[in-house]
């Protein structure tokens, strides 16, 4: 091969061995891959109404069990089943007969005792005058004064078993002793029935308010009146605690109600203290015995830390976990003290401080002490900080 065409073949493959080398380094360089994106969230104190959710059953407000006072047969029911009633309200009719002539008998009575009371009363007026001149004798007097005061104790007892007689025969109309709603009728017309026998008629439930009945541990509610003698929590509205109720079926109760009554002692058994709250029932929608959830809204915490449930994991031995970006966003993992969920939030006890970013999403990812980038949720539609960034990415 000639000197000139050596050269002209060995130039190119330099320069090619060149361009090679080239490319090699700019590929090692852009293999370095950047720091992985996570989505964060800043963490901020806000005002939290805080509340517990418990099962519970709903008990009528007043139970009346009507029961006959008087004896006899029952002539006619004067209600419908299921109704509405009032106090007062006629609900079965007694035959009236017998009781009506023992009042009549009992009027006549009361007329001659008043008759006997009155002729008593003269005799002894004459006898008052006679015996200042010597006309009868102290004795005489004596017995017509005696005589005329039994004869006034005989009107008081007629008047008595006369008013008794009344009332018996009042009690022949069996009326409805509270407001409510009545049930089925427990007798049929023609059915004897005797003063207050063991089975009711019917009974009424007063149905607006209602009560509902929960249980909350003693440990939960020692807790919470010390939060409330602390001052950590503030009571929302009024001294009474709000009461929200989700029904059977899911769908919430359009009435709030207050929570009227924590039971002085504790179950045994169960170690649990029943509360009872009561609720305004205007169209009757509660029912006696229902399945229920109700929400306390136990107080209103100002300064509460409340995070995404996704941003708190769990180690081995239960610890909550959240990851926190430290200074050139390097990931920190940190230990947080989970004191109870909030909606599809956690509320933090300790552990977190206003202003720190957590990571929300892309755990995956990351690992502590390795650094990331940052994608913040906090303005709406996520960006990326590119501030923040700019350390980290050097």
């Amino acid at each position: 091969m000639s000197p000139d065409r050596f050269v002209k073949t060995l130039v190119p493959l330099m320069a090619a061995a060149t361009l090679t080398a080239c490319g090699g380094k700019g590929d090692n360089v852009s293999s370095a891959p950047p720091p992985p994106e996570v989505v964060v969230a800043t963490v901020r104190t806000q005002p939290a109404d805080l509340s517990v959710t418990l099962p519970g059953r709903t008990t009528a407000y007043r139970v009346a069990e009507v029961r006959p006072q008087v004896s006899g047969i029952i002539l006619e029911r004067q209600f419908e089943e299921g109704a509405a009633v009032s106090e007062g309200d006629p609900l079965y009719v007694i035959d009236s007969a017998p009781y009506q002539a023992a009042a009549d008998s009992a009027a006549a009575t009361l007329d001659k005792a008043v008759a006997m009371a009155a002729a008593a009363k003269n005799r002894e007026e004459r006898f008052a005058k006679l015996v200042k001149m010597n006309g009868v004798s102290q004795q005489d007097y004596d017995d017509a004064s005696a005589a005329a005061k039994q004869a006034k104790a005989e009107v008081a007892l007629a008047r008595a078993a006369l008013d008794s007689a009344k009332i018996d025969l009042e009690r022949t109309v069996i009326k409805a002793p509270i407001d409510g709603r009545i049930g089925r009728t427990l007798v049929t017309s023609g059915a004897l029935v005797n003063a207050n026998q063991e089975q009711a008629l019917a009974v009424i439930h007063g149905l607006d308010p209602i009560y509902v009945d929960v249980a909350q541990s003693s440990a939960e509610l020692l807790r919470l009146k010390r939060k409330m003698a602390s001052g950590e929590l503030e009571t929302v509205g009024n001294d009474q605690l709000r009461v929200n109720l989700t029904l059977e079926d899911g769908v919430a109760y359009k009435e709030a109600g207050n929570l009227a009554l924590a039971e002085v002692n504790v179950e045994p058994q169960t170690g649990a203290v029943t509360l009872r709250a009561v609720f305004p029932n205007p169209d009757g929608l509660l029912l006696p015995g229902m399945f229920v959830r109700a929400e306390i809204v136990e107080g209103r915490r100002n300064d509460a830390i409340l995070v995404p449930q996704q941003a708190i994991t769990r180690n081995p031995r239960g610890i909550g976990i959240a990851y926190v970006l430290g200074e050139n966003n390097i990931v920190e993992e940190r230990q947080v003290d989970v004191e109870r969920a909030e909606g599809d939030k956690w509320l933090i006890a300790a552990g977190l401080a206003p202003g720190e970013r957590i990571v929300v999403e892309g755990f995956q990812r990351i690992r502590p002490g390795a650094p990331v980038t940052p994608v913040s949720t906090d303005a709406g539609s996520p960006k990326t900080a590119a501030a923040s960034n700019s350390s980290g990415m050097k």
